[in-house]
């Protein structure tokens, strides 16, 4: 008996190995760009699917800031703890079946700690399951341009159909600061107190490289070390991500490097206007190219949206941006910047206006594939919700 029974624990030894995610299937990828205008600075296979492991989590905290943003919950709100919660695998902050957890050290135990039972009772506590959330979660990316990437889970524990890329990952680090800027600022936090003990937060970037302001790392065997950082230093704002690190350390050096000379060519790409491209002659664009007649005529009564931002200096820089992709001048069309006063304070909203509805989407299949951020609006719609919401 002794014989078969050691062969059962090998074969099954065996078959743990083969099917166990490691290491050797980390590919390394990388993206750097200028947050304000979207400018790539470094790029290495920026579109490559990989593991996001716990970059996952800047997804759930984007949805939780959208309940935060829509009055759904609120910073006080109590999350139950269920008992599959309270068994996730580590990372964890310790919680126990029947136990509540408020919004706002939620939040805290997910930015810091990187807690899967946490990520797992936001899931469960908003959409009643996680594969539910999940879902929610993916749906919600493709809204906001995150085209290649899919969710299984809410904490990025190893599931081989949770994807993402790097450039994915900018765009939202990008949009999840745009659209959430009083919320953002809990990726800051560089350590949390909770029921006695101290937890420090894993982005070793913060409060070591200058300018730092978030946001998030992340770790399998599966997906190397992942990071995702943003940097504001001399007036720039840059956002990188790193996935496939082979350590932490040498993940941190390398965006550290990457970042210091994103930073110079950033400041030497300033100095220079960059010649205005043509529009990919495989889009029609024909509407765009020739100055509306009226307007307020229906016809012509559509717009593009091009970002929401907390001072006006970055809506003209956008909007700027996107003209210039489109081969746009004052005949073709008009900016606008919207000045807007919301809950949380005012918003600029960079908007192109004088098109017509099939030049407006158009126009935005242009912008999204040169990854800048649109979303085709009638000209005279007020909308509720920052751009790029749903």
């Amino acid at each position: 008996m002794g014989l078969p029974k050691a062969v059962l624990i090998l074969f099954l030894f065996a078959l743990g190995v083969v099917f166990m995610p490691s290491l050797s299937e980390a590919k390394y990828a990388s993206l750097v760009i200028d947050a304000e205008t979207g400018t790539e600075l470094y790029s290495r296979n920026a579109d490559t699917k990989n593991y996001p492991a716990s970059l996952t989590k800047i997804m759930t905290l984007y949805m939780v800031f959208d309940a935060l943003d829509r009055k759904k919950w609120n910073l006080k709100t109590r999350l139950k703890v269920s008992r599959r919660a309270s068994r996730q695998p580590q990372t964890r902050l310790g919680l126990k079946v029947g136990q509540t957890i408020s919004v706002h050290n939620a939040i805290l135990a997910l930015v810091t700690r990187s807690a899967n039972d946490v990520a797992t009772v936001v899931a469960e506590n908003m959409a009643g399951t996680e594969l539910k959330f999940a879902k929610l979660m993916t749906r919600k990316a493709k809204t906001i341009g995150m085209r290649r990437t899919i969710f299984r889970n809410a904490s990025g524990l190893p599931n081989r159909g949770q994807v993402s890329t790097a450039r994915d990952m900018v765009r939202l680090a990008v949009v999840i600061k745009r659209d959430f800027p009083e919320f953002y600022r809990y990726f800051k936090t560089k350590k949390f107190r909770y029921r006695g003990r101290t937890f420090r937060n894993h982005n070793m970037l913060l409060g070591r490289y200058t300018g730092t302001d978030g946001i998030k790392t992340g770790y399998t065997n599966a997906s190397g070390y992942n990071l995702v950082a943003s940097v504001k230093r001399n007036g720039r704002h840059l956002i990188g991500a790193v996935f496939g690190g082979k350590s932490g350390k040498r993940r941190d050096r390398h965006m550290v490097r990457l970042l210091d000379k994103s930073f110079v060519k950033a400041t030497r790409l300033a100095k220079f206007k960059p010649p205005t491209p043509m529009i990919n002659p495989k889009y029609r664009i024909t509407a765009i190219v020739k100055p509306p007649l009226n307007l307020g005529s229906k016809k012509e009564n559509w717009g593009i949206q091009v970002g929401a931002y907390s001072s006006a200096k970055p809506a003209h820089a956008i909007i700027k941006l996107a003209k210039t992709h489109l081969n746009l001048t004052k005949e073709h069309a008009l900016s606008k910047v919207e000045r807007v006063k919301r809950p949380h304070g005012i918003i600029f909203r960079a908007r192109v206006i004088g098109l017509e509805e099939s030049a407006a989407r158009d126009a935005c299949t242009i912008l999204i594939n040169k990854h800048l951020p649109c979303v085709p609006v009638p000209a005279d719609v007020e909308m509720a919700e920052v751009p790029l919401k749903n």
